[in-house]
């Protein structure tokens, strides 16, 4: 009776937790689309690409002319100033009393092609005098003008054009290489998730075998068939399996907890890994992944981008080391007046052209070694980025070949795993009626347990090659196409 009430006991609680926890089966294509979207390296590299949309929006926005209102409706001052005294010839301090206002409409044009800057301007100005002296004047420019362009060679907005597109593009790359360094982390997971359910079915199998074993054991120990030796042996390997199993149970929780985190479950969901049994038919030649890499990866845009800014920096220091100087040139309609009706009336002209010129004559070699340095710097990075894409199409081709390997691998491990559990069956079905041993029985289950692990680690070993090179190449050699994403839909969600 106190049995069936513990196993009544049992059963319940099992029927209980489990309600309390969500059960899902996945495979890796179901926690690589789920860590895509809604996990929290997917929400980072989302919003770092925003941030980079933002940078390029702000570029494009510095083409377009810009409207500025520009007001200070109120500038009261009450102080000591020093005023001309005509009466006695002389300096002197009084106190006065001013309240000044004025506004302003500023339109201005960055002009790509020269690096120069168009402008046009309105204004209105008041300034009264208070106390004994008051009086008020008015200033208007009821409109002017305008265009100031350096003379130094240097066009900002034309390396701008040049870099700020790329930085863009690169971004765009980025965040499509971002989402397989997702698929490779949740591949990662996934498979560390699968170990640990594994361990724990080794463990359940061999704690219940060992079990088993050691009641057979002490049977034939009582009738002489098996030595007091090898019944110890049978013991240690019962009480090995159990603390194995206790052992595998952690590592299970450990690694459910990590990916239920990763994905963004509730931490009771127990999630069920399907092991993927069938791979593609799939071979990869090295020199058309090559080409991909460097036709589609962010780091050949990054390579070069480094290059032009280096060119931009060897320029600006070729302008800063010459004869430089500016020309602005403005012309206008404005008038003064008493009263505001009167402001307006009549404008007279107003023009102004100027143009500065600076020569270095004496700075001690300084502007001559900031060229020399920008030169020296520039050639270390082309060294660098050649050597960088050297390294990259030797990376791409290795993993390649390792890919291309790693099918084989995995079917030859699924053999073994295969062979090995039969092997394992076979021998224990010829211990239990005394033909085998213990010793053979322990190795046989060593090696079924090697094998089952040899073949998880070969499949962890395919697909994590095979994300590094999509990685790598930004392209999907099952579904033959280049990787993309829909921009515009992340935009118009921000």
């Amino acid at each position: 009776m106190k049995q069936l009430i513990l196993a009544a006991f049992i059963i319940m609680l099992s029927v209980n937790v489990a309600k309390s926890q969500e059960r899902k089966y996945l495979d890796l294509q179901d926690v690589i689309d789920i860590a895509s979207e809604q996990s929290l390296d997917a929400f980072r590299n989302e919003n770092m690409f925003l941030a980079r949309y933002w940078e390029f929006r702000y570029f494009k926005a510095d083409r377009l002319p810009s409207l500025t209102l520009q007001a200070t409706p109120f500038d009261y001052n009450r102080s000591m100033q020093k005023v001309y005294n005509y009466d006695e010839n002389r300096d002197e301090y009084k106190l006065r009393e001013d309240l000044n206002s004025d506004v302003s409409m500023l339109l201005n044009q960055n002009v790509g092609f020269t690096g120069g800057q168009l402008f046009a301007r309105s204004e209105l100005n008041l300034s009264q005098k208070l106390g004994i002296e008051k009086n008020s004047s008015w200033s208007s420019t009821p409109f002017s003008i305008g265009y100031s362009q350096p003379l130094n060679g240097y066009n900002r907005f034309k390396w701008t054009s040049r870099i700020e597109p790329l930085k863009y593009e690169e971004a765009k790359k980025s965040y499509i290489q971002s989402k397989e360094e997702l698929a490779i982390k949740a591949s990662r997971l996934f498979f560390d998730l699968v170990d640990a359910q594994i361990e724990v079915n080794i463990a359940t199998t061999n704690l219940a075998n060992a079990d088993t074993l050691y009641n057979i054991g002490k049977g034939r120990y009582q009738v002489g068939t098996v030595t007091q030796d090898e019944l110890l042996n049978l013991e240690l390997n019962f009480m090995n399996s159990t603390l194995a199993l206790t052992q595998s149970a952690l590592g299970l929780e450990r690694a459910q907890a990590e990916l239920n985190s990763f994905l963004g479950f509730d931490k009771n969901t127990k999630i069920e890994c399907l092991v993927p049994d069938e791979l593609p038919a799939l071979q990869i030649q090295p020199d058309l992944a090559v080409d991909l890499a460097l036709t589609n990866n962010p780091e050949m845009i990054n390579q070069q981008q480094r290059l032009i800014e280096e060119d931009r920096k060897v320029k600006l220091a070729k302008s800063e080391n010459g004869v430089g100087g500016d020309l602005y040139a403005l012309y206008g309609l404005n008038q003064n007046a008493a009263t505001f009706d009167e402001v307006y009336q009549d404008p007279l002209d107003r023009q102004r052209l100027r143009v500065g010129v600076e020569i270095p004559i004496l700075d001690w070699g300084r502007r001559r070694g900031q060229l020399a340095m920008a030169q020296s710097n520039r050639e270390v990075v082309r060294i660098s980025v050649n050597q960088e894409r050297m390294d990259f199409e030797q990376e791409v081709i290795m993993n390649v070949m390792e890919f291309n390997l790693q099918a084989n691998q995995v079917l030859n491990a699924s053999k073994a795993d295969t062979i090995a559990q039969l092997g394992y069956d076979v021998t224990q079905q010829r211990f239990l009626i005394g033909k085998v041993d213990v010793t053979k029985l322990n190795l046989a289950r060593n090696d079924q347990e090697m094998a089952r692990r040899a073949y998880i680690r070969a499949l962890r070993t395919y697909w994590n090659y095979y994300f590094t090179i999509r990685r790598l190449t930004l392209y999907d050699f099952i579904g033959s196409r280049t990787l993309s994403e829909d921009f515009d839909r992340i935009i118009s969600n921000f």
